[in-house]
């Protein structure tokens, strides 16, 4: 898979449909592992999915080529602007 970039949408379960119909309507939405249950700690509250921590987190994780991470990057953003207090991450790596 040279070339190509992972991608990795880390994101609240309240944003998880404006994410998916976000990559959808950029094209992104057919390729994809999802990984429905994320627990941890970034910049926001922890996500431990009990009974002190209820909320968790889902990842994706997309490979693609550079000028389609950009793509997926800036749509990550714009939910991240729109959604500011929900922790969405976007992590990119060769």
């Amino acid at each position: 898979m040279r070339g190509l970039k992972r991608v990795e949408i880390i994101a609240n379960h309240s944003v998880e449909r404006n994410v998916m119909e976000l990559l959808e309507l950029k094209g992104f939405a057919s390729c994809f592992t999802k990984i429905p249950s994320v627990q941890g700690r970034g910049n926001s509250d922890p996500k431990q999915g009990d009974h002190i921590w209820p909320e968790e987190n889902f990842l994706l994780i997309i490979y693609c080529d550079d000028q389609e991470a950009k793509v997926i990057e800036e749509a990550m953003d714009s939910i991240r602007d729109d959604f500011p207090d929900e922790g969405v991450c976007c992590f990119i790596t060769d």
